[in-house]
């Protein structure tokens, strides 16, 4: 079977993965997107999604403490004994981000500052937990880094969406540089944080609706097969 990659089942109530890699990670941007598949992470993204910057930074961050966690517990998914799991998952996701948030602090310090806390609080954001309870502690490196960089891909579309809406309605603006003519006048609402509930719950929604369609369709075409 050179071509298929072996899966242990993921846990009760997570979706089902299919054997090749590169679709565990289509998986994680469509179908367990943590934004509108899993609803998980919402906290960080109504409060950064204001402006893209602070979206691109604050999703790489942590993607790529998705990444690197999910790629050290499933190395050692092994020889963590059942009983201190979930003390040996905060240590590790504490260490990496603690290490991310001192970077930023460093090379992006304004970036940092705007983003305040919510950097720091990936230590307690589930998608991270999640992914490490659900996939990496059953699978191998490979597949769990590809299930993260899907998570990750997903998270991060999801951060980007909202705040290209937000920032262009709300500001005018996009990654800071004025887009919008003078003579149009930036809505408020997308700037503050109702405006992040109302642009999330029109996401959602119209994400939500493609997923519905693309099921009727594929059910669809399975009963005529």
């Amino acid at each position: 079977m050179p071509d298929e990659v072996q899966l242990r089942v993921p846990k009760q109530g997570y979706r089902l993965f299919k054997s090749k890699t590169w679709t565990v990670f289509a998986e994680g941007i469509w179908h367990n997107n943590p934004i509108f598949g899993m609803m998980l992470g919402l906290c960080s993204t109504l409060a950064v999604t204001n402006l893209m910057a602070n979206a691109l930074v604050m999703s790489l961050s942590v993607t790529v403490v998705l990444v690197a966690n999910s790629a050290i517990i499933a190395a050692m998914r092994n020889i963590i004994p059942e009983r201190v799991r979930m003390i040996t998952y905060m240590l590790i996701v504490s260490t990496l981000v603690i290490t991310v948030d001192m970077i930023l602090k460093i090379a992006l310090p304004d970036i940092s500052n705007k983003l305040g806390p919510y950097v720091a609080l990936i230590i307690t954001n589930c998608i991270i937990m999640g992914r490490a309870e659900a996939f990496a502690v059953n699978n191998t490196v490979a597949v769990s880094v590809a299930d993260s960089l899907g998570v990750g891909a997903g998270y991060t579309f999801s951060l980007m969406t909202l705040s290209f809406f937000r920032e262009i309605l709300g500001f005018g603006t996009m990654f800071g540089f004025k887009v919008l003519p003078e003579a149009v006048s930036p809505i408020q609402l997308f700037a503050i944080p109702p405006g992040a509930f109302f642009a999330l719950g029109v996401f959602i929604l119209v994400v939500n609706t493609v997923k519905e369609r693309q099921n009727k369709e594929a059910e669809a075409c399975n009963s005529t097969s």
